[in-house]
């Protein structure tokens, strides 16, 4: 493995030459030129829409391009098809994982090679290779018994057996604890070592800064600069990606006020096989307070954001609305009493993708915007509200009228948090606000939330980007296998003792909450 990819040290290994992809009424690559040398992790830079997963789809044969060209190891490449990239010695992790949980690591892995070995060889391979690259795997395990980064370790080993030359990576850290990261890194450190290239896509660039050797930014599907980022700041980059300055989240001094929403020794069992059951869950939210909840996925983080929306209902008493129990109540009883939510999964859950903007509008603010009466909506009205909801938060969208599922991942996430926002609620809980959302519309989407908070409102917000929740949170608590910790003041806390606390270690000194 390693001779045949030093082979080729000191020449590029992947060359672009004015790629260029049209989509109707956008351009989404326009002539992107960048090469990629043996043994290099670059990153690849850019805000939603800047074209950055068009142009890795055409590295990988899912897209053809309309023009340009690529030269791998000096031979033209145009991949046809993803088994064409990986026989050329191009392989992809992608950010949302293609597994069968009812299905072991071994048969996971086997489904994604052209021709797999004997399942007793395959196993043996996996081991070897996932202990010599420090991602140890049981290919005997069951998917869906696997953390999140377990699972993402199946994705890259499988990647591994494949001998790659070039290997593609997309926000591949979105579902790690630090320490999962670090290990990460190190097992990249060796890859670079052993002469595999690595594109990196990521919106942490903190993470862009220690891992990268070259950094090409897009703007708009245009390649607008170049750089060292260990010679830049984290700010500066997003700054050239944007075409801006960038704004910064400010945070107002919180004053302690009434608990506004409390849960109390709720048990919960799990929905599915595969799901995760909620465990002796004690929590309470004051008015003006952000609550930040991290952990890996699948550790209740959904099931939590649903008992709290009301869609999944309990015993009255288990949770309270300002002193009201609600736990019976669905979520149209307690959106009129100010409980809103936004959950992680934005299209189909938080947004039914062939309708419009107008009508997803509706579906969320018909109660507290009065946008029906005695079952008759009010469709001026409610146009208005989608209107200015795209306005205030800067949905690019051709019109109210466009359907959902036509408006790019980051611009929905901005249309279904602004649509909660906008409402006033009295609790606000939001799953991954930021998920997938560019460093421009992530700031806005915090300080969206940071201003809420100091109007008097109670948020939780749940992430797995831990910068955020350090960036807007007044205290922190982890869930780890549906138990939640006790919740610590943010400030001041170490990224080792976040990792400690979503890996189960809930022994950190509490803070209590007055009132």
């Amino acid at each position: 493995m390693t001779e045949e990819r030093l082979s080729t040290a000191g020449e590029d290994l992947l060359t672009i030459n004015g790629l260029t992809k049209a989509y109707p009424g956008v351009v989404a690559n326009d002539h992107v030129s960048f090469s990629i040398r043996p043994g290099e992790v670059h990153a690849l830079l850019g805000e939603n829409g800047a074209g950055k997963s068009t142009l890795v789809k055409m590295i990988y044969g899912l897209v053809t391009p309309d023009a340009g060209s690529m030269t791998l190891n000096g031979q033209p490449y145009a991949p046809a098809e993803p088994r064409a990239a990986r026989a050329s010695g191009v392989a992809m992790v992608f950010q949302h994982f293609s597994l069968f949980e009812a299905l072991d690591v071994a048969e996971n892995i086997a489904l994604g090679m052209e021709n797999p070995p004997k399942m007793r060889d395959l196993a043996a391979r996996i081991r070897e290779v996932s202990q010599n690259y420090g991602l140890p795997l049981d290919p005997d395990q069951l998917v869906g018994d696997l953390s999140a980064g377990e699972r993402q370790r199946v994705e890259i080993i499988r990647c591994l057996l494949q001998n790659p030359k070039l290997l593609i990576m997309d926000e591949p850290t979105s579902v790690l604890t630090p320490q999962e990261v670090s290990i990460l890194f190190q097992t990249l450190e060796k890859l670079r070592g052993e002469g595999c290239a690595i594109l990196y896509i990521s919106h942490k660039l903190e993470e862009i800064r220690t891992l990268c050797d070259h950094a090409t930014v897009l703007r708009l599907g245009k390649v607008v600069g170049n750089c060292n980022p260990r010679e830049e700041t984290a700010r500066a980059m997003a700054e050239m990606m944007v075409g801006e300055v960038l704004h910064v989240p400010q945070k107002a001094p919180r004053v302690p006020q009434e608990v506004a929403l409390e849960i109390e020794a709720l048990d919960v069992a799990a929905r599915t096989h595969f799901g995760t059951a909620l465990k002796d869950i004690n929590m309470a939210v004051q008015m003006g307070e952000i609550l930040g909840i991290g952990g890996v996925a699948g550790n209740g983080q959904d099931e939590l954001c649903s008992v709290i929306a009301g869609e999944i209902l309990v015993p009255a008493d288990k949770v309270r609305l300002l002193g009201k129990d609600v736990g019976d109540k669905g979520p149209n009883a307690r959106r009129a009493l100010g409980m809103l939510a936004a959950p992680e999964e934005r299209l189909g859950h938080a947004a039914a993708p062939d309708m419009s903007l107008i009508e997803n509008a509706l579906l969320s603010g018909a109660v507290r915007e009065g946008l029906e009466r005695r079952g008759m909506i009010n469709w001026g009205k409610t146009r208005d509200f989608a209107k200015r909801i795209i306005k205030e938060f800067d949905v690019r969208t051709p019109s109210e009228n466009t359907a959902a599922r036509a408006l790019s991942g980051g611009n929905l996430q901005k249309f279904v948090i602004g649509r909660e926002i906008m409402q006033n609620p009295s609790v606000l809980v939001v799953n991954q606000p930021t998920w997938g959302v560019d460093a421009s519309a992530a700031a806005a989407i915090r300080q969206a939330l940071l201003d809420l908070a100091a109007k008097g409102a109670a948020i939780v917000v749940i992430s797995q980007d831990l910068d955020e929740l350090m960036e807007i949170s007044d205290r922190f608590a982890a869930l780890n296998e549906g138990r939640l910790s006790a919740p610590v003041d943010a400030a001041g806390l170490t990224v080792d003792q976040i990792g400690l606390m979503m890996g189960g270690a809930h022994d950190l000194e509490p803070v209590q909450v007055a009132g």
